[in-house]
């Protein structure tokens, strides 16, 4: 893999933070933006303190990115919180970062890709995706909304040289993991493994780990099967 210019959406910490390790270590050149401050320091790394929710996250972004076009961007963003019925102030928000925070990144970055008729941008989705989930149905629903428009988006795009991954994992090890189920939990180093190969051979869809397949559609029907009873 020839080492290039990368732009990571939500890179503090968890995978995007593991990724950008990674991608240095290879010789890549990175932008980083994130809520918080960040723990690299390397001469090939510049980070840039924002949330996906920051109304003025587009314009920075836009900036940044049309200054400095790069050949691959991974939105790694995301959060997820148990369903609270006596207090819900956070399902909006869920919604906005998982789901809004995506739509504002690809609107800035896909243009600007297709002009230059070549480019990879990932998405970090979830099995999540195709489930009904009573105990977090925000984060379920946002991550099914944010596969469907990235996998339809990608479609859109390719026939102009650029190329869209929807990355859909199942429990990683890091602090969005919640819950006393977590079957088949992989590291972040693993998880970086399975990106590495996306960003290889540019995949519309790319589940890991397998194993967590037929357990999520499992788990999918008999939810659903629930709302017939």
């Amino acid at each position: 893999m020839i080492p290039g210019k990368a732009f990571i959406i939500g890179n503090s910490d968890g995978i995007g933070l593991a990724l950008t390790l990674e991608l240095l270590n290879r010789g890549w050149k990175i932008n980083g933006f994130s809520r918080s401050p960040s723990s690299v320091t390397h001469d090939a790394y510049s980070h840039t303190v924002i949330t996906v929710e920051d109304d003025t996250f587009s314009s920075v972004l836009k900036s940044v990115f049309e200054k400095e076009v790069a050949d691959l961007c991974v939105y790694c963003a995301g959060i997820g919180e148990m369903l609270d019925l006596s207090d819900m102030k956070d399902e909006e928000k869920i919604f906005k970062v998982n789901l809004l925070g995506l739509v504002k990144a690809v609107s800035c970055v896909i243009p600007v890709m297709v002009k230059e008729r070549k480019g990879h941008f990932i998405g970090l989705s979830s099995m999540a995706d195709e489930i009904l989930a009573p105990d977090s149905p925000s984060y379920s629903a946002s991550k099914a909304g944010f596969s469907n428009y990235l996998e339809g988006l990608a479609l859109a795009v390719r026939p102009k040289g650029v190329h869209i991954t929807n990355v859909r994992f199942g429990f990683v090890d890091t602090k969005m993991a919640k819950g006393s189920f977590l079957p088949f939990m992989m590291s972040t180093k693993k998880a970086v493994g399975h990106l590495f190969r996306c960003i290889e051979k540019r995949p519309v869809r790319y589940s890991a780990p397998i194993i967590m397949i037929p357990v999520v559609k499992m788990l999918g029907m008999v939810n659903r099967i629930k709302t017939l009873i």
